[in-house]
């Protein structure tokens, strides 16, 4: 099963079934294509060289198509992209392609991307049946002009949301009160906390966005960035009339001394540690990551609260919604000496056998399937017991590949949700059921002349909320510098970034 195109033994699990056109494989001629893909802390460090990875390997035999990776320096990738296509010495295939300044659209323009729209039903039938198979693939994964220009990974559903409000059982059961709804129950239970020994109940800052989660601004209206306001309009969070009101609230709880001390500085591994301290009572996280270090590292058990809202009965709100675009975007570069192969190798990842390989890794040793064609980890297999004694985090990259352009099946395949034990998943969907996501920013496309004006504008904008909403927060400014805040953000351009977004959602509106 490993070394054949048999997919037999693999059932059509989803809404629409995933295609299994394999009439390009075993390629009919003998190609190496080079492959540019950025590497991470985690994949460098459980597979330092990509070409010896073992479900790349297992592609190559699948496929006939040899694959030479191409990979940056760990923490230069910036940097070395530029580089690259500033020098216009390109590989065949770029993964991680919207790296380029002004995404795929500017890339295809700027003549370093392929415009793969005529060629993609005959080189990428696969890709081309699955990305039509649903509105809302099709219209994520095309430019505002119609073209398709990247090849970018799909997945078969709405993935759940992924971050939000964790509590842990132990200071549930030690306050006595219920898991709080309202930001008034959320800070009486924080402080309820503080009176039973949690020093620093609520882990407050996050390297996913500091203090601009929209876990807590959010019950006030002032999301973290963009957002689809009431009229459809694209609206800038931090610049809503609940900031003042959100800004004193959490000048307030610094002072009673509610958030852990170092939450505007602290890095994921000093959050961790606080975590599992005997300081932490709340986090602002993912479950898959607390899942690992909570429960399975230190047997803590914990649960899920929904997004606080200021009137009891409201409804909660997110921006977390994922939409079946996700993943990474490869591209076939203006380079590329065989097209025709370079699309065939990535259509691949689009077929059953590919959407198996890349989301469960090798049958038999990591993964096998259950009576309705479903691949799954076994107990007894590499994934939950690697030789090197890597930790499970670690092993999404190491017997699979997390996160890549292809069908990517998170719900089912990634084994800090599926693990025995694990309710992480359980979390996740519960939070988008019952949360309400319809203002999240849709995945528009800038040009490139709003993409770089827009890079501009940002830097400035974040740098002073940063600053401004930072400084507030600890007492080092009154709550009516947001006053002062606001007038800047103004006059340093947010009727122009906003401007810009604003184009960029209805010609995706009009798609």
């Amino acid at each position: 099963m490993n070394t054949t195109l048999n997919d037999t033994y693999l059932g059509d699990v989803f809404d629409q079934p995933i295609p299994n056109d394999y009439a390009a494989y075993p390629w009919k001629e003998e190609v190496t294509l080079d492959v540019w893909m950025a590497n991470n802390s985690i994949l460098s460090s459980v597979c330092p060289d990509l070409n010896d990875h073992r479900v790349f390997n297992q592609l190559e035999e699948l496929t006939g198509i040899k694959l030479n990776f191409i990979v940056p320096a760990l923490g230069e990738e910036g940097t070395e992209f530029n580089l690259m296509i500033a020098s216009g010495e390109l590989p065949d295939i770029i993964i991680g392609a919207d790296r380029y300044t002004g995404g795929i659209a500017a890339g295809v323009n700027e003549g370093a991307y392929l415009d793969l729209t005529e060629v993609v039903d005959e080189y990428m039938p696969n890709y081309s049946a699955w990305r039509n198979s649903d509105e809302e693939r099709r219209k994520t994964t095309v430019t505002d002009e119609g073209v398709i220009g990247g090849v970018y990974g799909i997945a078969p559903y709405n993935e759940w949301c992924w971050f939000g409000l964790l509590i842990k059982q132990e200071a549930l059961d030690k306050t006595g009160l219920p898991i709080p709804e309202t930001v008034d129950e959320l800070h009486d239970f924080l402080v309820a906390c503080k009176e039973q020994g949690y020093s620093q109940p609520l882990n407050y800052g996050s390297n996913y966005g500091q203090i601009f989660t929209g876990i807590i601004n959010g019950a006030y209206g002032v999301w973290d960035w963009t957002f689809v306001d009431d009229d459809g309009k694209v609206a800038w969070g931090p610049a809503q009339e609940g900031a003042k009101e959100y800004l004193t609230t959490m000048q307030n709880w610094y002072k009673e001394g509610l958030l852990n001390t170092d939450w505007a500085t602290a890095d994921f591994n000093q959050r961790m540690a606080e975590a599992v301290s005997g300081d932490c009572a709340v986090m602002m996280d993912s479950p898959d990551t607390m899942w690992g270090y909570w429960k399975e590292d230190n047997n803590i058990d914990f649960v899920a609260a929904l997004n606080p809202v200021l009137n009891k009965g409201d409804q909660s709100k997110q921006t977390y919604r994922n939409f079946k675009r996700t993943g990474s975007t490869a591209a076939v570069t203006t380079q590329c000496e065989n097209v025709e192969a370079a699309c065939a190798f990535l259509d691949f990842a689009f077929t059953k056998k590919g959407w198996e390989i890349y989301n469960y890794g090798s049958y038999g040793d990591v993964h096998l399937v259950d009576e309705n064609g479903l691949p799954y980890f076994f107990a007894d297999g590499l994934m939950y017991n690697d030789p090197e004694g890597q930790p499970v985090s670690n092993l999404i990259w190491k017997y699979r590949i997390h996160d890549g352009a292809n069908i990517r099946d998170e719900h089912n395949s990634n084994p800090l949700i599926t693990a025995e034990g694990s309710y992480s998943g359980d979390i996740r969907d519960y939070w988008t059921t019952n949360m309400d996501s319809s203002i999240t920013m849709p995945p528009v496309t800038l040009t490139a002349e709003e993409a770089a004006r827009e890079g501009e504008l940002g830097t400035i904008l974040s740098t002073m909320r940063n600053e401004y909403f930072s400084k507030i927060i600890m007492g080092q400014l009154e709550v009516d510098a947001y006053d002062e805040f606001l007038d800047n953000a103004k006059a340093q351009g947010m009727d122009e970034f906003l401007s810009l977004w604003q184009a960029a959602l209805d010609r995706y509106n009009a798609r």
